[in-house]
């Protein structure tokens, strides 16, 4: 199969790989060329000294028309895509050579036009019958000569040797330069589709971490500002049963009420300033899993097991987290009369977290609409660690987080 033609003009220079292509900038460089060659044949064929004034005359008459040739037909040909009107493309040559061989034949100094029809004969046509166009451009004109002039052995030789240099440097620079082309276009069709790609994959890459920011602070909300006014309603519910009843209880839970409602505009503050969390950023893991244990009601207990360290700021995230949203499940589900407790437990590889409470469990392997136990997971996923429930009927139930120590 052939190859397809690949414009030359403006191949000098060098343009940047996101930039247009040299050859598709400009066709004026193209324009002064030509219209130089064109100039410049005429005078020699005029200036010549053989053969006589009036061949010199014809020669020139029929050069002259190549201008206007080029101008209404040859140009807006140049200015198309490759191969896009071949047979028009075959009709401009065509006419180039009817006029150029004629006056080549007669004046041998014509023969300098070539320089000006190799160039449209690579931009138009494809690469092997561009090689014979231009073949034809540059030996036909020395062998009509020869015929019509009959000149010396010594000048045919001569000019048939740099006919045939003039057709093997032509051949070569057009397909070297068709090559070199093709094989910037072919790049730069490469890096217009990884510029596409890498566009797609930003995309994707914002949609997903958007995506996971709604995650994260969905967890966030649940764990934190939702489960405390789930704990403020509870609250309100049993201090509205206990006022006329049991006031000293009521007033208890008043004042648990203002610690979970100044609990709750901590962590809201923690959340929008992107910082640790509020019992966090006031000390230590245990600590804030103790202080997490008190405001339960009734308080849950709180142990801590193994040697106490610092642990990397989003491990503890996870592991206070997960008691909250243990807890909380607790307070809503284990029913009435539960009792909770919490444990840390601090191994050399692992950080250990378990919730337990006595209340009336319930099936694990059930279908469940809620977020909390997804979240846990996936909050325990993300740190690297898992996270496991283990409940019966009746039985209570036992979330078990392992967090990997890193």
């Amino acid at each position: 199969m052939e190859e397809q033609p690949r414009r030359l003009r403006g191949f000098t220079g060098a343009a940047g790989a996101r930039e247009a292509h040299v050859w598709d900038r400009a066709f004026g460089p193209w324009d002064l060329y030509f219209g130089v060659v064109w100039v410049a044949t005429v005078v020699f064929v005029l200036g010549a000294g053989f053969p006589a004034a009036g061949y010199r005359l014809l020669s020139a008459a029929l050069l002259a028309p190549l201008a206007p040739w080029y101008v209404w037909v040859g140009r807006p040909l140049l200015l198309l895509e490759p191969g896009a009107r071949l047979r028009e493309s075959l009709r401009y040559l065509a006419g180039n050579l009817a006029l150029f061989l004629p006056a080549a034949v007669l004046v041998g100094e014509a023969r300098l036009a070539a320089f000006a029809l190799v160039p449209p004969c690579f931009m138009l046509l494809p690469l092997r019958r561009a090689v014979a166009a231009v073949a034809l451009v540059a030996m036909a004109p020395v062998a009509g000569w020869a015929v019509l002039w009959r000149p010396p052995g010594h000048d045919v030789f001569v000019s048939a040797l740099g006919s045939f240099v003039t057709f093997v440097f032509s051949a070569f620079i057009g397909a070297w330069i068709t090559r070199i082309i093709q094989q910037s276009q072919e790049r730069a069709s490469l890096i217009a589709e990884l510029d596409a790609s890498r566009e797609e994959v930003a995309r994707l890459s914002a949609a997903q971490g958007a995506h996971a920011e709604r995650e994260r602070m969905s967890r966030e909300i649940h764990d934190t500002l939702a489960q405390g006014f789930t704990s403020l309603l509870m609250l309100v519910q049993a201090v509205q049963s206990e006022l006329e009843t049991d006031p000293e209880q009521a007033h208890r839970h008043l004042e648990l009420m203002a610690a979970t409602a100044r609990q709750n505009l901590a962590e809201a503050r923690s959340l929008v300033s992107g910082g640790a969390p509020a019992d966090l950023d006031a000390g230590s893991l245990p600590d804030a899993v103790r202080r997490l244990a008190a405001r339960q009601d009734p308080p849950a207990a709180a142990s801590v097991t193994g040697e106490v360290r610092p642990l990397a700021a989003a491990l503890e995230v996870v592991a206070l987290r997960s008691c909250q949203e243990s807890l909380a499940n607790a307070a809503k589900h284990a029913g009435p009369g539960a009792r909770c407790s919490l444990s840390l437990s601090y191994g050399d590889a692992e950080l250990t977290v378990t919730v337990e409470d006595t209340g009336r469990g319930f099936d694990p392997t059930a279908p469940t609409a809620g977020y909390g136990l997804r979240g846990l997971r996936a909050r325990a996923a993300e740190a690297g660690g898992t996270a496991s429930i283990v409940s019966a009927v009746h039985t209570g139930t036992t979330v078990t987080v392992t967090l990997p120590i890193r």
